[in-house]
């Protein structure tokens, strides 16, 4: 498993996942779980999609 998203990247889905993990809290919503994915994938810094497209935003 390497490193294939970047530091902006990173940034955007961690931001994107509390905030979805956020509003799914306070609708007392199963959709806040859906907000795990983007917040693991930027703490991670793997994307399983990015692999199976060859995609890669980390400039190393």
């Amino acid at each position: 498993m390497g490193i294939n998203v970047g530091s902006t990247d990173r940034t955007l889905r961690i931001i994107a996942g509390v905030i979805i993990i956020s509003v799914g809290v306070y609708y007392q919503s199963w959709w806040g779980v859906v907000g795990l994915v983007p917040l693991l994938t930027g703490l991670f810094r793997f994307c399983p999609l990015y692999k199976m497209l060859g995609a890669n935003t980390c400039k190393r």
